[in-house]
């Protein structure tokens, strides 16, 4: 059976119960998945699909928890040969120049590995929406079958 690797970033906890309730989505449809928020490369390598979770930190950054990861992958670059992926980027529109930047890294990284996209990423603003996990659900429950 397939596993969905979700791989989280987060600083404050609202990309990790995102995640969390992704996962309990994947889970009702009857998908293997596993939360990620300290991974390693190896992790990476065991999934056969990928849901990034993450909030920007400072000026667009990755989240700490997945900083070295991230790193991991540049250096390694262990190629997706076009595994699906999804990348949900949680930010504050206030912040112009960098909203949303940790998903962005995210999402160009894993092009880059080429992996192949389900979808734009999803950026939901903190100025607009007090419970992004209901605007994520809607967005995995349209993708759901891209996972399969």
């Amino acid at each position: 059976m397939s596993k969905v690797g979700i791989f989280v970033g987060s600083v404050y906890g609202n990309a990790q119960h995102v995640a969390e309730q992704v996962q309990e989505l994947l889970t009702s449809k009857q998908l293997v998945s596993e939360i990620y928020d300290d991974p390693s490369v190896d992790d990476f390598k065991r999934c056969d699909s990928y849901i990034f979770v993450s909030s920007s930190t400072g000026q667009g950054d990755i989240p700490p928890n997945l900083e070295f990861f991230v790193s991991d992958l540049k250096d390694i670059f262990p190629l997706m040969d076009q595994k699906p992926f999804a990348v949900i980027g949680l930010g504050d529109s206030s912040y112009c120049d960098s909203y949303c930047g940790a998903g962005e890294q995210l999402q160009a990284l894993l092009l880059e590995l080429q992996g192949k996209p389900v979808a734009d990423m999803l950026k939901i603003d903190a100025c607009e929406t007090l419970e992004p996990e209901k605007e994520a659900l809607e967005w995995i429950e349209s993708l759901v079958g891209e996972f399969a």
